[in-house]
């Protein structure tokens, strides 16, 4: 989910001489709502969670390790399973504050041979072209190289802390609710909440904040994140990311997954069409 990327200013041609705000700092701010966009996508809907008492957290302390073993089991076997695949992803960003709102878009074909080993074909673009070549771009050579170093911000153990903080109920499925925290403030950790299927150990959503902020003027980031089940196999269908800022921005990067197709035979193809939109 690496170092933070380096953005270039916005060009001066885009800031109203009537700003108060210099361009040193006007430009460091959109730096930093760039960056953030970045590391907030590395993850819409929301459900009531059953807590659970003090007593009971405290029986259900060896529960949780086991939850979290059999997680970690999983993705593991799972990865080995899967096999190489490619599918298609819509990127959006909008944005809207100072100095200007902006947007962009952008379909990307990926090919995946293995956890450690993602290509990326930029099919089409449109928009802004700060935001494509500075938020989306570099998301995808983000991307690239996560899955190089993939146990660094894989959710395990090394990296994180666990607790059951209750259970949920999602298409009759029961669903373990965990609270992780970093062990350490890596830019492409996070805190929050994941959902975790009772039946099959995969991760089916995740309500999350970042494990570091890269600057004073991000005010706050929330990432949401959907998966769907494909054979045996649970794949990311729509991520949502929005960052507040402190000048009064608001940013908003959204990704919708689908066309999943596999080498492996047996698992079922997932249309773009069964992955609804995000609004």
């Amino acid at each position: 989910m690496n170092s933070p990327l380096p953005v270039t200013e916005i060009p001066a041609s885009m800031m109203p001489p009537s700003q108060l705000v210099t361009r040193t700092t006007a430009g460091r701010a959109w730096r930093v709502v760039f960056l953030h966009i970045c590391v907030g996508a590395s993850l819409v809907l929301f459900s009531p969670v059953t807590a659970l008492s003090q007593e009971d957290a405290a029986a259900a302390q060896p529960i949780t390790s086991e939850i979290v073993q059999r997680l970690v089991t999983e993705n593991e076997q799972r990865s080995r399973e899967i096999g190489a695949y490619t599918s298609r992803r819509h990127y959006h960003v909008a944005y809207q504050g100072f100095p200007h709102p902006a947007q962009a878009d952008m379909i990307v074909d990926l090919v995946c041979n293995g956890e450690n080993s993602k290509q990326f074909d930029v099919v089409s673009e449109s928009g802004s072209h700060l935001l494509l070549n500075h938020v989306l771009k570099k998301l995808l050579k983000t991307e690239q190289q996560d899955a190089i170093h993939r146990k660094d911000s894989a959710l395990t153990p090394a990296n994180y802390t666990f607790s059951l903080a209750g259970t949920d109920q999602e298409d009759g499925r029961l669903l373990y609710v965990l609270a992780v925290k970093p062990i350490l403030s890596g830019a492409l950790l996070y805190r929050g909440k994941i959902w975790v299927d009772a039946q099959d150990y995969a991760v089916v959503k995740i309500e999350a904040q970042p494990a570091k902020s890269p600057s004073f003027w991000i005010r706050n980031t929330q990432i949401d994140r959907q998966y769907e089940k494909a054979g045996d196999f649970w794949l990311p269908q729509s991520d949502r990311s929005e960052t507040k800022v402190r000048l009064g921005g608001t940013a908003v990067l959204t990704i919708e997954y689908g066309d999943y197709r596999f080498a492996t035979s047996g698992i079922p193809h997932v249309s773009s069409e069964q992955a609804p939109a995000l609004r």
